[in-house]
């Protein structure tokens, strides 16, 4: 935790240095400007959503107190994730799982409004399950633009961008299913996307909800554009040959870890 914390303070010296505002992505995303990452956050063009904790509860979302257990589970996640992240100067990060019905979106959810909660950076959750996007569903709201839109039609990245309702969380959205997703995500429009939102701002993790490993090639065709991926599986359901047929695809990939979701003893294991 030591190594964790001195990085945190020597990156936020170097932005302070820097003169870079934290939250002053008002042309691109609408996150208003700051001294601090602590003081308070106002969103002057990204849109704001207000969230129904009763919609949150259904969908397991961690949100507030209402889950001490899941709060628990997550902050320990969100520790080890940092530690290895911050470690290798890494800050762009894809959850994905062997196949569907693993909880790899709610683990995404989960882990970046966590981090959000970790008051030295922000953090970016990006709905790039293009096949099957739900991000949007398990807070709530509907989207008025997507990332579909600005990768098919153009749309401007300020006009599709959501904050939650969380301090510190901006979520882009998918709208809806697209066939040709995985020459989307390999396209060059996504590469250059991809670049400009891991490098924006320093401090800033960047997490991707990526579909199932097995059951397309979208994970393996954005792989590129990660510094590491992080495997979810759900207990009583993933089997080990899906989990070894997962890694061997991913071979060349940086695997972070792997998370057991709904596992009997209710706390997500991460190894």
């Amino acid at each position: 935790m030591e190594r964790i914390k001195q990085a945190l303070e020597k990156a936020k010296a170097e932005r302070a240095t820097a003169g870079v505002a934290e939250h002053g992505e008002v042309a691109a995303s609408g996150e208003a400007s700051g001294p601090t990452l602590e003081a308070d956050i106002q969103y002057s063009q990204t849109k704001v959503v207000e969230l129904d904790a009763r919609v949150l509860r259904k969908n397991n979302v961690i949100y507030g107190a209402n889950d001490r257990a899941g709060l628990t589970a997550y902050k320990m996640l969100r520790t080890q994730v940092l530690q290895r992240m911050v470690a290798q100067n890494w800050n762009a990060l894809a959850i994905s799982s062997p196949s569907e019905g693993d909880g790899k979106t709610l683990t995404s959810i989960n882990l970046a409004i966590s981090l959000a909660r970790e008051l030295h950076h922000t953090v970016l959750l990006v709905d790039l399950d293009l096949r099957n996007p739900c991000v949007s569903k398990y807070f709530g709201f509907a989207p008025e633009r997507g990332i579909d839109d600005y990768l098919v039609h153009g749309y401007p990245l300020e006009s599709i961008l959501v904050n939650p309702g969380i301090e510190r969380l901006v979520v882009l959205p998918a709208r809806q299913a697209i066939e040709n997703s995985s020459e989307l995500l390999a396209s060059p429009a996504m590469g250059r996307l991809v670049q400009e939102l891991k490098t924006r701002y320093p401090s800033r993790f960047v997490l991707f909800d990526v579909p199932p490993v097995l059951a397309s090639d979208d994970a393996l065709a954005f792989a590129p554009h990660i510094d590491a991926l992080l495997l979810v599986l759900r207990d009583a359901k993933s089997t080990r040959q899906e989990l070894d047929h997962a890694l061997h695809i991913l071979e060349h990939i940086t695997v972070l870890g792997t998370v057991l979701n709904a596992s009997s003893e209710k706390i997500s294991t991460y190894y």
